[in-house]
C-alpha cells in the first residue's frame, strides 16, 4: 500500500518547498498582524514612531530628522512640517 494521496503531496515532499511555503505562510502571517494594527489604531496612526527618539541610538539628545522633534517633547510635530 502507498501513501494515501494529499492535493499538497507534492508541494510537501520536497524540504525546500516546505521552507519556501512556510516562509509564504509567516510574511503573510506577519502582514496581517500589521493590517489588523493599522487597522485598529485611530486613523491609522502609530504613536512613538520617530526612530531617531530611541535612547539607545540618540544617545546625543540630537532632533529627530524627519519632524525636528526633541526628545524631551511628547507629540510628534510631523503635522506641522511644510511638504
Amino acid at each position: 500500500m502507498g501513501a494515501k494521496w494529499h492535493p499538497f503531496s507534492y508541494l510537501c515532499a520536497k524540504p525546500a518547498m516546505k521552507l519556501v511555503l512556510l516562509t509564504i505562510g509567516l510574511l503573510a502571517l506577519a502582514f496581517l498582524g500589521i493590517t489588523i494594527k493599522i487597522w485598529s489604531k485611530k486613523d491609522g496612526k502609530f504613536a512613538g514612531t520617530c526612530a531617531s527618539q530611541n535612547p539607545y541610538l540618540n544617545k546625543d539628545g540630537e532632533a529627530c530628522g524627519y519632524c525636528g522633534k526633541l526628545p524631551s517633547e511628547q507629540e510628534c510635530k510631523k503635522d506641522s512640517v511644510a511638504t
